[in-house]
């Protein structure tokens, strides 16, 4: 979603037949402008000065309800807690293994979700990469290159 004004995003939530609550409008307006691809706690944290009466259930159910309408990503790529990604084109992810960032990779899908395997019709697809990244290999000293 460019230019996600608080018009842009309430049209987004009616399209998807979500009602657009304040609550909802900040979780979104948040989520889209996040690159860190947050928890639920993270967004929590973030809203709450601005919602002191926000509630980790009401974001909890928000992003499910989000996810289940196809607004946001859902990243199930850390052991101890969901993600959320507001980019919902198909794209993949990197996990560092040091800091936990996570970020998306400038890499296109060789995969398409109109196709068929075995007789399976593919509706989604999830792909994650982990390892060392950037800024944590600087600070050890490992930032030598060894791009593909």
């Amino acid at each position: 979603m460019s230019q996600n004004t608080p018009s842009r995003l309430q049209k987004a939530l009616e399209a998807k037949g979500i009602r657009p609550s304040y609550q909802r409008l900040k979780i979104l307006e948040y989520l889209v402008a996040s690159k860190e691809h947050p928890s639920v706690m993270m967004v929590y944290q973030s809203l709450l000065t601005e919602i002191p009466t926000l509630s980790r259930t009401t974001i909890y159910n928000t992003l499910n309800l989000f996810a289940k309408k196809g607004l946001v990503l859902p990243l199930p790529i850390t052991s101890d807690e969901m993600r959320y990604d507001g980019t919902t084109t198909q794209h993949h992810h990197f996990i560092c293994k040091e800091c936990g960032n996570i970020f998306d990779l400038g890499m296109a899908c060789p995969y398409s979700t109109a196709m068929e395997i075995d007789g399976h019709k593919i509706e989604e697809i999830h792909g994650h990469f982990s390892g060392t990244c950037r800024t944590c290999r600087e600070k050890s000293g490992r930032a030598e290159s060894s791009s593909l």
